[in-house]
């Protein structure tokens, strides 16, 4: 069991305690959850800019000539195909077909590749991949000394450019580039996980103060406010991204979490057997958006249909753009057409609830 005195902190902690935030234990973490509040902190993100400490996530690196075929075998997606300077979202799977993780990879140099992994998962990964690693590609862990910071929302992009140079905004989407940020070496990413368009910016921790300060004092004129992990959460779910512990893990595949896109099963990965007999068989179940009228769904809520249970909820909450009670939750194959009618039981009354396609949210471009 994971105690308070055993979380551990970003060097952005001071800065959080500074801002007002409420903080908890997340991925064992001391983290932000809120700081003006999460629905005020999501709207900012929609409609001018927000900034997000997520300096917990894990950075693997991966050197030398054969670094990214490794990854490629590794990782679900095409990642022999990527450029120097381009990025990637992909799983990580087990022999079985499972998601042991998901992970965007970074080809950052020609023989230079870096995975961003889930905090909680950060042990479960490396072991996983030093099991599958040749033994001429060089590894390294540096979660523990980086920091990451993003920037997002429509006016991400002019507030960076004061303090990383006007090239950043020139970045295609999951482009990435080595630069300086507010006199800092960083790497910066045009990825995120909110729906709007966005930065991540990586910096050794001595620097992540002064970037995370520079980066509000740029942003003051563009309504920028720092963002706590509640409103992160919404908006994920918003835009319809699995959140790993939750929507997705190693009891799911990525067939019925909606994840087949990320497999590309003309190359070999680690489980792209059983990944591929997964979508000949057709799954049993599949995870669907639902919108729920009348209460909101959690995590864990069972999900009816003419009240016998038929599906559990694996996230929800009240999204604040689109105004209505969402959800994720698998249910039967044969109960996941858009239209069905369903139900989530909460506090022990059935409430209707519909299938819907997702994203529930699409920014438009």
């Amino acid at each position: 069991m994971t105690t308070d005195a055993a979380l551990r902190r970003t060097p952005l902690y001071p800065e959080h305690l500074q801002l007002g935030a409420r903080m908890v234990p997340f991925a064992g973490y001391e983290m932000p959850i809120q700081y003006a509040g999460i629905v005020a902190e999501h709207r900012a993100v929609r409609e001018a800019a927000g900034l997000f400490d997520l300096s917990h996530m894990g950075e693997f690196h991966f050197d030398g000539p054969g670094a990214l075929a490794a990854v490629d075998r590794l990782v679900s997606s095409d990642i022999a195909g990527l450029e120097v300077g381009q990025a990637r979202y992909g799983l990580l799977c087990n022999e079985g077909g499972t998601i042991v993780d998901d992970v965007i990879v970074y080809r950052t140099a020609a023989d230079h590749v870096l995975m961003v992994v889930n905090a909680a998962n950060i042990a479960k990964d490396e072991a996983h991949v030093r099991k599958h690693l040749p033994k001429e590609v060089a590894f390294a862990d540096r979660s523990a000394g980086t920091a990451l910071i993003a920037i997002q929302g429509p006016r991400a992009a002019d507030i960076l450019a004061k303090v990383a140079g006007g090239s950043v905004a020139a970045l295609q989407p999951f482009g990435v580039k080595s630069t300086r940020a507010a006199g800092a070496e960083a790497t910066i990413a045009r990825t995120g996980y909110t729906g709007e368009d966005g930065f991540e910016v990586f910096v050794d921790n001595a620097d992540a103060v002064q970037v995370w300060q520079a980066l509000l004092v740029a942003g003051r004129g563009d309504a920028l406010v720092p963002v706590g992990l509640g409103a992160r959460d919404t908006l994920r779910l918003e835009a319809r991204f699995s959140l790993y512990g939750n929507d997705i893990d190693e009891t799911t595949g990525p067939i019925e979490a909606g994840l087949g896109w990320t497999c590309k099963l003309d190359k070999d990965f680690v489980g792209r057997d059983a990944v591929a007999k997964q979508k000949a068989d057709g799954p049993k179940r599949r995870i669907v958006g639902l919108v729920v009228e009348g209460g909101v769904a959690r995590h864990g809520h069972d999900v009816t249909s003419e009240g016998k249970v038929v599906g559990r909820v694996t996230s929800g909450t009240f999204g604040p753009t689109v105004a209505q009670n969402i959800a994720l939750a698998y249910v039967p194959t044969e109960l996941s057409k858009v239209g069905t009618a369903l139900a989530v039981r909460i506090r022990d009354k059935d409430v209707p609830a519909t299938v819907v396609k997702t994203p529930f949210y699409r920014r438009a471009i």
